[in-house]
Formats: C-alpha cells, structure tokens, sequence
C-alpha cells in the first residue's frame, strides 16, 4: 500500500463570495484529491503583483494524498474550473480571480518541470502564503 505524502496547498479569491468559494475548494480537495488534515484561517490581503479593488482572501490547508503531483495539479485545475476559474494568469500578468489553488509542498520533494515546479516559486516572499502556512503549522506542533 503506498503511504500518504503531506501536501501544502494556497488557496486564494479575490471575487464573489471569496470564503464560500475558499471553502467550496477544500471541499472538493477534500473529495478529490485526499484527507484534508488542516486548514488555516482567512487572511485577507491586498492583490500581489498587479492592480485592483478587491482584496484577496487566502488559506493554507494541509492535505494527506496518495496522488502523484501531476494528477494533483490536473485535479487542482479541474476544481478551479468547476468554481468559476476562467483563465490562468499568463507571462506574469496577474488578474483577479474567483479562485486559485497553487502547490506549495509535496512531501520533500523538489519537482521542475514545465508544467510544475514545487516548492513553488517564491512562496516565501509572499505574507498570504506565509502567515497561513505559520499558523497552520503551529496548530500541527501545538496538537501533536
């Protein structure tokens, strides 16, 4: 039996019904893609990288998978889809959106490929990933 890999998503919406749909995701995550461990609280911040009136709600959330990246990215895709996503951001051009579901960890693993690239890229710099990603994992060593 293959064993469970940790995977850290960031999820982000900046129209509509931003928390609805947060948590329309990681209910479809949760179905999906495998056992949604953790989830972070809102943090709402202002667009990164681009221009606009509407703020951003994010979350991190902490899923167990027995999934490979690529059917995880397939299947991240497909729920973008499913809530309203239209288009992806393209050449670096941030837009607003009803939702965004970005990879951040998979296990230890490091992946760079076209299609994917994990831990993804500069996760780090970024407050509505990171202040999310904190919290979730001070609940994770705080309920161990």
């Amino acid at each position: 039996m293959e064993e469970f890999i940790p995977v850290v998503f960031s999820i982000g919406s900046n129209l509509g019904h931003r928390e609805t749909t947060i948590k329309k995701a990681l209910d479809r995550i949760s179905e999906e893609i495998g056992i949604l461990e953790r989830v972070s609280d809102f943090y709402y911040s202002e667009p990164f990288g681009f221009e606009s009136p509407n703020p951003f709600c994010n979350v991190c959330c902490l899923v167990n998978t027995r999934l490979d990246p690529e059917n995880i990215l397939r299947k991240a895709k497909a729920i973008e889809l499913q809530l309203g996503r239209s288009t992806k951001s393209s050449n670096g051009n941030y837009e607003d959106r009803t939702i965004d579901i970005d990879i951040v960890f998979y296990g230890n693993e490091s992946i760079n490929t076209s299609a994917l690239t994990i831990p993804h890229p500069s996760w780090q710099d970024r407050s509505f990933v990171t202040i999310p990603l904190i919290q979730l994992l001070w609940s994770k060593i705080n309920n161990a």
